[in-house]
């Protein structure tokens, strides 16, 4: 009876939870594969900085209004329609050899993703009821982990079998299959305005103007939410900022040769592999709290272990410690964040922070890459993690205060007049 219950009350979740980890792995592969066949085609590593780029700037363009439409419409016909957008324009990608049109193809492909991403917080907070939510997060990233250690191995093994374009088809089959399972999916709707896509909401300026004043009212009203959510933020930065030199800082400061870098990777992916699998077996025990506070700090210390480092052996503790503990802090963010923003502004206010968050990844990452270049590339890595510290301590400090209790706990009943 009890085994029944459980299957029953976790049907949709795995189920929704296969397709996540579907369009992980995809995006890995995908990703992976088009590095090699821009580098193949032009045979500069510049064209090749040019896609991420081109990404980050498409998230940022994307986020600016994208909310606005999530949260007007039907978010299971949403993310159907997206798996299905991403799919045709990856599939057309290796008919393209201008650099000038794979750059388009792949703004428009992260335009779809980037609205994915939003529509399935949103979708997932409505269909995950509030004591399994913690355990879902858990579990989703044990899949991001089991992505991040497969999908670069998948795409290898199709290199060797077959080609890019190879791989860059299964990923759009894959992101089709997608598709498929979502339909079979409920519609989480209950609200009358939202059920028919076909009545898309038309997106003016007033309208954005709109919804990011909404945004900005529901921040200045609930300040210490939007702070923890700012802060945590604010951890992703500077680690995307110090990840862009990860690379130069292990091979040119710590003399290591590219083969021990690959060891570090792997190092790193075994720690979040290991931390992902810990994760489902401890998240009862600890509080949400704990979960964002000592997850931050300890990333946070595993970065200043690895840019302080002058060995291998030290900089592999750093690595291992920092992925270890992602995700404890990941899986408290997503909870924290989905009991505590109402689920009708939700997708505009992950929008709107998303745009936020993806600009300053841009002025960050080329700020320490200046700063690598005039002083050097330890200045700039210690200084990354130097900031990723204070911040996760004000994180850690903030987010433990027996005050700020209720809002790791129960979800809190916010919204109201905005």
């Amino acid at each position: 009876m009890i085994f029944k219950k459980t299957l029953e009350t976790w049907r949709y979740p795995s189920i929704l939870l296969f397709s996540i980890g579907v369009s992980s792995i995809g995006s890995w592969v995908y990703f992976i594969a088009l590095n090699l066949i821009v580098l193949n085609i032009t045979g500069s590593a510049i064209a090749v900085t040019g896609l991420y780029i081109v990404r980050a700037l498409s998230k940022s363009f994307t986020n600016i209004w994208s909310g606005s439409l999530i949260d007007r419409l039907n978010k299971k016909v949403l993310m159907i329609i997206l798996d299905i957008l991403q799919a045709l324009l990856i599939a057309l990608l290796p008919f393209f050899s201008s650099l000038g049109f794979i750059y388009t193809m792949v703004f428009l492909i992260t335009i779809a993703s980037t609205m994915y991403h939003s529509t399935s917080v949103t979708y997932i907070t409505k269909l995950i009821p509030i004591g399994q939510r913690k355990r879902f997060n858990s579990l989703r990233s044990l899949l991001d982990s089991g992505a991040f250690l497969t999908g670069p191995a998948i795409a290898g093994l199709m290199f060797t079998i077959g080609t890019p374009n190879m791989a860059i088809y299964i990923n759009a089959i894959a992101l089709f299959c997608s598709a498929l399972v979502t339909l079979r999916m409920p519609n989480v709707e209950n609200d009358a305005r939202v059920e028919n896509i076909s009545e898309t909401p038309k997106l003016s300026f007033q309208v954005l103007k709109d919804d990011w004043k909404l945004v900005i009212r529901f921040s200045h009203k609930y300040l210490y939410i939007m702070m923890i959510y700012l802060l945590f933020s604010t951890m992703i930065v500077m680690m995307t900022a110090t990840d862009s030199l990860e690379a130069a800082f292990a091979t040119k400061t710590l003399s290591l040769s590219e083969g021990e870098y690959g060891i570090l990777v792997s190092i790193a992916g075994a720690g979040v592999l290991t931390g992902s699998l810990s994760n489902t077996f401890m998240i009862k025990k600890i509080p949400t709290s704990w979960l964002i506070g000592s997850g931050s700090l300890t990333t946070a210390i595993g970065y200043m272990v690895f840019t302080s480092s002058n060995t291998f052996f030290i900089a592999s503790i750093g690595f291992f410690v920092s992925s270890f503990a992602t995700a404890y802090s990941n899986t408290g963010f997503y909870t924290f964040y989905q009991n505590n923003i109402p689920v009708d502004i939700m997708g505009r206010v992950v929008s709107i922070y998303g745009f936020i968050e993806a600009f300053l990844i841009i002025i960050a990452t080329a700020i320490f890459g200046i700063s690598s270049e005039l002083i050097s590339i330890r200045f700039a890595v210690v200084s990354g993690a130097s900031i990723m510290f204070l911040v996760s301590f004000t994180l850690f400090i903030s987010s433990i205060k027996p005050s700020k209790a209720k809002f790791y706990s129960n979800p809190s009943e916010l919204g109201g007049n905005l």
